[in-house]
């Protein structure tokens, strides 16, 4: 990970809302701008199909990021537990390196 010094500043549209300055390592960059651009792909979508307001708009969409976040999460979660128990079980069987 990059120290402060090698930090870049980028500025991010979400929606309609006023624009976000960030300091990032360059390397993430890309990583910002699909998130940027998959969050305002929503807002649009959602936008042009729901009658309600634009923060309204952005908070649905701030919603069903966080949802699937968690739901990543949890399966992430469970990969690991498996992958920690699998771990275990051939330090056993392999007698734990000794």
């Amino acid at each position: 990970m990059a120290d402060n010094n090698n930090k870049v500043k980028i500025w991010i549209q979400l929606a309609d809302a006023n624009q976000i300055a960030l300091s990032i390592n360059p390397d993430e960059e890309e990583n910002y701008r699909k998130a940027e651009e998959l969050v305002n792909t929503l807002w649009t979508k959602w936008m042009n199909r729901f009658n309600d307001a634009s923060s309204d708009v952005l908070a649905r969409v701030a919603f069903q990021f966080a949802r699937l976040y968690l739901e990543a999460y949890g399966e992430n979660r469970m990969v690991n537990d498996f992958l920690t128990e699998m771990d275990n079980q051939l330090d056993t069987l392999l007698g734990d390196g000794e």
